[in-house]
């Protein structure tokens, strides 16, 4: 597979990149190698070879999750900026 210029301009649009006419040679270019070497990589035999979910087989060690107050909530609030006696106020960050 081949990327052109106007499947390029497509790609662009989609991720919502501005691409400056200059720069396009060199992300075909750069587009291109990938989809070579990507190419390559399916030319290589994986019978056998199980998927992997996770690169490596370790688990994580997790203590219990215990219910408790662990924090009296007047010494929570006691280095907030800002608070209202039972909550941290914080600015808004959505419309």
């Amino acid at each position: 597979m081949k990327v052109d210029q106007e499947a390029l301009q497509k790609i662009a649009h989609l991720a919502r990149l501005e691409v400056r006419p200059e720069e396009e040679a060199e992300l075909l270019n750069s587009l291109n190698g990938v989809l070579t070497w990507m190419e390559q990589l399916n030319e290589v035999d994986t019978t056998g070879v199980e998927p992997l979910t996770h690169i490596s087989s370790e688990t994580n060690v997790l203590r219990d999750d215990v219910v408790g107050n662990h924090l009296p909530r007047q010494q929570a609030l006691a280095n907030a900026p800002q608070h209202d006696e039972q909550f941290f106020e914080v600015p808004k960050v959505l419309d």
